[in-house]
């Protein structure tokens, strides 16, 4: 495709109705930098967090109820993200009698299975046991006892109940002679862990670091607390921290949405402004995904196209199609002008007609030997001519006004010279540095057919933060569990007998070796694509190949801590509007959530790469110059105490969070979510032996805490079905055989994708 056909599909595109992606809402400002950032980091798209208006500002006050949250047995499963009218394809697969067979069957399963939900979310402070689940279902016929008991296990063992920090009725710690080795400390580590050992198994978890949490840190230095990784819970309507939250009494406050642009100068981008460019950069996106998901417009000259060189080129083309316009414009101007001189030049020389006829006319009534009706003649003839020329001068004159009115119309329609001025361009910049921080990545590494791919998953409800820091989470999801730190994993070997994890001590160089039946791998994507863990036998092609596809971005923070505050406490968010776009992430967005005097500052896109390799103090001093070019030298002082962030540059995680890059897709995140067996030597499949959890591996949820969390419960699930079987299935599998895969083999699901 040319050129000048992508013109004409993006000219089209901007004429359609909105396409069916949502379009730009407060999302994921995803890991590395809030509870993505879809909490991880940032506040996810379309992922960004767009300017509202005044009117907008949610209050402090602090609400677990939405109007769109369905209530009762539907609100229950869904706030456990699945319908409540049909069975998911798990289901579908792991129930197969209830799958195919009869409307009663299958309406006596949704209910059980949403009482069962609504039950636990209703406290899930204490264990919903399955005696306690035989007493609240109030079941017809005694025979479906089996059936309940059969929900109960598959709801529990993937963790839709019985999941997080809650009080256990009947204990299994240990009881199961089976280990598993959890490596990585994070939330979808410690999540896994902890199922793993309510299931009864021996589980260890080895993690590098000298502290618990991976991409959720958080920063606490005298009354000062900041969080460096993870920062916003996205929402709790669906959300499983909306459990975590009742179960540790969390504290969370909203965040309002409220964020005024300044220019470099200080001054404050006006509300027009704002909203023209914003509904523009709504444009922008809408136009975008027309070419790519309704006219499959994906490759410009034989090559993938990105996001980002998606906008420039259909901004590239407004431009063009601006100048073409003005010209257009100028061109109809000067052609109305040569019309108007055109009839001016008629009008005369009709003027000078009736003049020269009448000249005429006098001359022969006053000349001698013209006769009495020779002079009737001409009079007649004359008459005749000056009816003809006045009719035709009367024309003209109608049409010099015609072309008058059309002329000053013209001249007072003010065309713009440019697509996008300088300052709206700033603005627009801004936004997409916005978009940016939303993926942890320039623009124009983004897919352009599916860098959005997780939208219509978005949570409801409002933003959140925790107020005494996101470190709270892993802290409670490690009590009780056998956690090695400073603990690297160096390989992993894999075979039909178990696993060996090969790791050595960061701090003296020891060599350990945990060997187990089964290993969960929830080192970043980052670590992953380093190859710093080797596996033997090497990872299949289909498993790295997916490693390589997917992006793994950066985010970086400044947090600045202050004697007082200078800047306005009811608002949240101020952005800073770089001059130029090369430097749009330049610490664009400043933070403030916490009730202590503490500023947080977002590198985004190629800036958050650049300043990695710039000192600590050249980072802390050109973010407060970007203050005092808003507040003013004298109403900022310097931090009472800094830190600024190098997710980069750390060794365990290499980076902040995911996200779908240009030749990628959403089957990516299932590939690398997908477990690993040992090679096949006889008829039958080996069980899987290495499983992955990680935001990374979450198609659905991926670069969000809630991701990584989910994660962990679902590779406990398929751990604990593969090592103590599966008691929800007509015919559980063994547990100390080789076997089939149960009713979701992994060959399938590959071949599958």
């Amino acid at each position: 495709m040319d050129e000048n056909q992508v013109s004409e599909l993006a000219t089209e595109g901007r004429n359609q109705p909105p396409p069916a992606r949502p379009v730009m809402q407060l999302k994921r400002p995803r890991l590395a930098q809030s509870e993505d950032p879809h909490g991880m980091h940032g506040p996810h798209p379309h992922a960004s967090m767009p300017v509202l208006s005044d009117d907008e500002l949610s209050s402090d006050s602090e609400s677990d109820t939405d109007p769109d949250i369905p209530s009762g047995l539907d609100g229950a499963a869904f706030a456990s993200r699945i319908p409540a009218n049909r069975l998911t394809q798990q289901e579908m697969d792991y129930f197969p009698d209830i799958a195919h067979g009869s409307q009663s069957a299958l309406l006596e399963f949704l209910f059980i299975r949403n009482k069962l939900l609504q039950t636990w979310l209703q406290d899930p402070l204490h264990e919903l046991t399955a005696e306690k689940s035989q007493s609240v279902v109030s079941l017809p016929q005694s025979g479906k006892t089996n059936l309940l008991l059969r929900i109960h296990g598959y709801l529990q063992r993937y963790g839709y109940i019985n999941f997080g920090i809650f009080n256990r009725f009947n204990p299994m710690h240990g009881k199961m002679p089976f280990k598993v080795v959890v490596v990585g400390a994070g939330v979808s580590g410690l999540m896994a862990a902890r199922q793993l050992y309510n299931f009864g198994l021996d589980v260890t978890v080895v993690e590098a670091r000298d502290r618990i949490g991976g991409r959720i840190y958080t920063f606490r230095k005298g009354p000062f607390i900041a969080d460096l990784g993870a920062m916003v819970v996205t929402g709790l309507g669906g959300n499983p921290l909306a459990v975590i939250k009742k179960q540790l009494g969390l504290k969370m406050s909203k965040i309002k949405r409220r964020c005024p642009l300044y220019f470099t100068t200080g001054e404050m981008v006006q509300k027009d402004i704002d909203k023209t460019v914003e509904l523009e950069f709504n444009r922008l996106l809408d136009s975008v995904s027309y070419l790519s998901h309704h006219l499959q417009v994906n490759q410009l000259g034989g090559k993938s196209l990105s996001l980002g060189q998606a906008l420039e080129l259909v901004i590239q083309l407004q431009e063009k199609h601006t100048r073409e316009k003005l010209r257009d414009h100028h061109a109809s101007i000067l052609s109305m002008q040569n019309d108007l001189l055109e009839v001016h030049r008629k009008l005369t020389d009709v003027q000078q007609k009736i003049k020269d006829s009448h000249t005429r006319q006098q001359r022969l009534a006053g000349g001698s030997g013209t006769t009495e009706d020779d002079v009737q003649f001409v009079a007649r003839s004359t008459e005749q001519e000056l009816v003809q020329l006045f009719k035709y001068y009367d024309e003209l004159q109608e049409q010099q006004q015609d072309l008058e009115n059309k002329l000053d119309e013209a001249e007072d329609v003010v065309l713009p010279t440019v697509y996008l001025s300088p300052r709206y361009r700033q603005v627009l910049d801004w936004h997409f540095a916005n978009l940016e921080f939303a993926n942890a990545a320039p623009l124009d590494k983004l897919s352009l057919g599916h860098w959005d791919q997780d939208d219509d998953f978005e949570f409801t409800g409002d933003h959140l933060n925790l107020k005494d820091g996101y470190d709270q989470l892993p802290v409670a999801l490690a009590k009780g569990l056998d956690v090695r730190m400073s603990t690297e994993v160096t390989a992993i070997h894999y075979n039909t007998d178990g696993v060996e994890v090969h790791a050595r001590a960061t701090q003296s160089g020891c060599s350990s070796i945990f060997k187990a039946d089964a290993v969960i791998v929830t080192a970043p994507l980052g670590v992953l694509k380093a190859q710093v863990i080797s596996f033997q036998p090497p990872l299949p092609e289909w498993k790295t190949q997916a490693i390589n596809n997917l992006g793994f971005g950066l985010l970086n923070k400044v947090v600045l801590c202050f004697e007082q505050r200078f800047w306005d406490s009811h608002i949240h968010l101020f952005g800073h509007v770089a001059t130029n776009t090369t430097s749009r992430g330049e610490l664009f967005m400043f933070w403030s959530l916490t009730h202590t005097p503490v500023l947080i500052v977002l590198l985004a896109g190629e800036d958050a790469v650049k300043f990695e390799s710039f000192p600590d103090d050249v980072v802390v001093a050109k973010a407060i110059a970007v203050l005092r070019s808003i507040f003013g030298d004298h109403a900022v002082p310097e931090p009472k105490e800094s830190h600024v962030t190098q997710w980069r540059q750390d060794e365990y995680a290499r980076g902040s969070y995911s996200y779908v890059a240009a030749g990628s897709s959403g089957n990516d995140y299932d590939f690398l979510a997908a477990p690993v067996c040992p090679a096949r030597t006889g008829p039958l499949v080996p069980r899987p032996r290495v499983f992955f959890a990680g935001e990374h591996t979450m198609r659905n949820y991926p670069a969000t805490v809630h991701g990584a969390l989910l994660s962990g419960l679902r590779e406990a699930g398929r751990v604990g079905d593969m090592l103590l079987g599966a008691p929800y299935t007509p015919r559980p599998l063994s547990s100390n055989a080789e076997v089939a895969l149960p009713a979701a083999p992994l060959n399938e699901l590959v071949q599958q994708i």
